[in-house]
């Protein structure tokens, strides 16, 4: 691993397999979801406090007042995406809450269509209604994988809610170009233990070694860990090639759904799956492009 690319590769692989067990150790610690999302603010906090320390973006003047505002409002999002997120994961299983909220990236480019003016192409709104078609055979699939259809239903309602909420969360960081990303992760976090101490007050101490050893491997390598390498591999890596390792996250998901808790998907939840998982892949990668341009020529060899 020589090169800053085959270093961001290594670190953007890491950061998705890491994302990818994070429905396991959220049901593994037998937490209430919203202890749960506390408890990874709280230990996540603490993390990152030493990493920006040690990286030096807590020295004054970083922030402005709107940019500190802006990364609260998006620490509201992000906790708010965290809660709906781990919600899903005991009621559609944690394969198919992952699959349905990886639609968030169409969500951004409404929200982006609605609030910033861009301009939503025929190739997009193409992509869109492949997704669109594997979220009705997602849907259509309530109650055949083991749980009841309502539960199942529930459950993908909150992992889409949890979509809108990211979408939300990444629109407002778009906003905040030239921050340290490892600073706004901070603030987000921090905002979350503000956000979630009132419901804690009367709350009993998390008890045992797996419910605490799943809370801290949460807030210490699913939040503190995770960031820096997914914040470093970004910043070696093309664009294009870190959408393609982003799928890395969804598959791991999958897999983790299929090993830990023997969830096996069905041909129409598989079908589903694959319907949206193609058109993220289709919509960032920019497939279809050049039949869609007027006029556009074969390329030559």
């Amino acid at each position: 691993m020589n090169t800053p690319q085959q270093r961001g590769t290594a670190e953007m692989v890491a950061a998705m397999l890491i994302s990818g067990t994070i429905g396991w150790f959220v049901l593994v610690s037998g937490q209430p979801v919203l202890e749960v999302v506390f408890w990874r603010c709280l230990i996540g906090a603490g993390t990152l406090l030493l990493i920006c320390a040690a990286m030096g973006f807590l020295r004054p003047g970083l922030l402005s007042r709107v940019t500190f505002a802006l990364a609260v409002l998006s620490g509201v999002a992000i906790v708010g995406n965290w809660l709906l997120l781990f919600a899903a994961y005991s009621r559609a299983s944690i394969a198919i809450a992952t699959a349905v909220y990886n639609v968030q990236p169409f969500m951004l480019v409404g929200l982006a269509a609605l609030f910033l003016g861009e301009r939503i192409t025929v190739l997009k709104m193409g992509w869109l209604a492949v997704a669109f078609i594997g979220m009705l055979a997602i849907v259509s699939a309530h109650g055949t994988g083991g749980s009841s259809g309502e539960s199942y239903l529930l459950g993908i309602a909150l992992a889409a809610g949890a979509a809108f909420l990211y979408a939300i969360a990444a629109l407002i960081i778009k906003r905040l170009t030239g921050t340290p990303p490892h600073l706004i992760a901070l603030i987000q976090v921090c905002t979350g233990v503000l956000m979630l101490a009132p419901w804690m007050y009367s709350s009993p101490l998390p008890a045992g070694v797996t419910a605490w050893g799943s809370l801290v491997t949460l807030g210490m390598v699913h939040t503190g860990v995770m960031y820096v390498l997914l914040y470093s591999a970004i910043q070696k890596l093309p664009t294009a090639l870190t959408g393609a390792l982003s799928f890395v996250y969804p598959i791991a998901a999958i897999a983790v759904d299929w090993i830990a808790f023997d969830h096996r998907l069905t041909l129409l939840q598989w079908l589903g799956v694959s319907l949206i998982l193609l058109a993220v892949a289709g919509m960032q990668r920019g497939w279809g492009v050049e039949r869609w341009k007027p006029g556009a020529r074969a390329p030559q060899s």
